[in-house]
C-alpha cells in the first residue's frame, strides 16, 4: 500500500510539474504548481518528513503560490509582447542558464567526487526517541549550513525588491506622497496656534 501510494504522489508530481512549463494560461500554471508542491508534501510524509510537508504546505503553497496567483491575475500580461523580445534577451538568458547549469554541476560532482562522502552517507540518523524531527533539521541547519540559510535570505530579499521594481510604474495625474517632504515642513506650515478668549468661539 505504501509503494502504490508513493508512486502515486511522484506519478502526480511530475504530471503536475510538466503542466506547469506547458501550460498556455499563467493561471493554471500556477494552479498545477499548488498541486505540485501538495503531492511532494504527500512524498515527505511517507518518507517520516511531516514538519518538510507542514512547511512545504503552509510556505510554498499558503504563501508563495497564492501569491504568484495574485499577481498573474493582476498583472496585464500580454503573450505577444513577451514573444517579440525573446530574441533580444536570448543571450542573456543562455549565459545565465550555463552559469546555472555549471553551479549545479560543480555541486553534484562535489557530492559524488568528495573524499569524505562515504562518511557523511554513512552517518546515522538521529533517535527519533530522543531528538524530535524538527530539532534534528534546525541543529543541522544552524550549524553546518547557516552561512547559506543566510544566503538563501538574501536570495529572497533580492528577488522581493526585484519585484517590486518591476511592478512598480509612475503614471501621470496620481498623486503621491512623499514621507520626506512632508518630515521636512516648517511647523508653521503644518498647524496654526490661535488663542481663543474664554467664553468666545474662533
Amino acid at each position: 500500500m505504501t509503494a502504490f501510494v508513493f508512486y502515486l504522489f511522484a506519478a502526480l508530481s511530475v504530471a503536475s510539474g510538466a503542466m506547469v512549463v506547458t501550460a498556455r494560461n499563467p493561471v493554471h500554471s500556477v494552479l498545477f504548481l499548488i498541486l505540485t508542491f501538495f503531492n511532494v508534501a504527500g512524498l515527505f510524509v511517507l518518507l517520516g518528513a511531516e514538519f518538510v510537508a507542514m512547511i512545504m504546505v503552509i510556505v510554498y503553497v499558503g504563501a508563495v503560490a497564492v501569491l504568484f496567483l495574485f499577481v498573474v491575475m493582476m498583472l496585464d500580461i500580454h503573450a505577444v509582447t513577451l514573444r517579440e523580445g525573446f530574441l533580444k534577451i536570448l543571450p542573456l538568458g543562455s549565459a545565465v542558464a550555463l552559469v546555472l547549469l555549471s553551479e549545479l554541476t560543480l555541486v553534484f560532482a562535489g557530492w559524488v567526487l568528495a573524499p569524505d562522502i562515504d562518511a557523511v552517507r554513512a552517518a546515522p540518523a538521529p533517535d527519533l526517541a530522543e531528538l524530535s524531527n524538527t530539532e534534528a533539521i534546525g541543529a543541522v541547519l544552524y550549524t553546518d549550513y547557516i552561512y547559506l540559510f543566510q544566503l538563501a535570505g538574501v536570495v529572497l530579499l533580492v528577488g522581493m525588491i526585484g519585484s517590486i521594481m518591476l511592478t512598480l510604474r509612475a503614471r501621470s495625474g496620481v498623486k503621491r506622497q512623499d514621507p520626506l517632504a512632508q518630515a521636512a515642513r516648517p511647523l508653521e506650515d503644518c498647524i496654526e496656534v490661535k488663542k481663543v478668549a474664554i467664553g468666545k468661539g474662533v
